[in-house]
């Protein structure tokens, strides 16, 4: 009896140790190690890849945001504008409608959407992209596709005083293509692209 008890003693012994060491090892050092390696590495991407002017945050390259008049939800026509998010650019609502391409609520939306997106920018409903019509699965996507900012670029120049050729050429300067030349599509994000568009309406 007495050497199994000790027996026993000394395996839940061996057992708490055991606990004790990868609570230590995973609880503590690696995630120090990780959270290290990307603060040294990666400090920008770790950090949210936050975009600051002037010192102050004006948001992520990552998520979305409203480009709206001031205290109205009305796009304001100086900005370049991101695609529809249905969770109002919320990082804590994210998620699509879930409705099917045929659905008539979703055919009626875009409709819609379409003829606002087309006269906010002047131009025909035929050359308004599906991006500016429809939200991302994540409904915070902070990228458009080149053609949803090429057809804002009037807009853009005018309500900045600027030329058409100087909000192309920022736009054109703006544009990411393909990763790895093959992956993905030809993006702008719109927070780097309002950024510059700024710096240039100042000067």
């Amino acid at each position: 009896m007495n050497t199994s008890l000790a027996k026993s003693a000394r395996l839940a012994w061996a057992a708490l140790r055991m606990l004790l060491v990868l609570t230590v090892v995973t609880g503590l050092v690696y995630p120090l190690l990780v959270t290290g390696v990307g603060q040294a590495l990666f400090h920008d991407k770790a950090n949210g890849s936050i975009v600051k002017v002037g010192g102050k945050a004006a948001g992520s390259k990552l998520i979305g945001q409203s480009w709206n008049i001031e205290n109205t939800g009305e796009p304001d026509p100086k900005w370049f504008q991101p695609r529809p998010s249905n969770s109002g650019y919320d990082p804590l609502a994210t998620g699509s409608g879930q409705l099917s391409a045929g659905n008539p609520k979703l055919v009626a939306a875009v409709r819609a959407a379409r003829k606002q997106v087309a006269a906010f920018n002047g131009v025909p409903e035929s050359q308004v992209p599906a991006d500016a019509v429809t939200g991302s699965a994540s409904a915070i996507d902070p990228d458009i596709s080149p053609a949803y900012a090429d057809i804002q670029v009037k807009r853009v120049a005018e309500a900045n005083g600027l030329s058409v050729a100087q909000v192309r050429k920022l736009v054109k300067d703006h544009t990411s293509g393909r990763a790895l030349g093959f992956m993905g599509e030809p993006h702008v994000n719109v927070l780097d692209l309002n950024i510059a568009l700024k710096a240039l309406a100042r000067r």
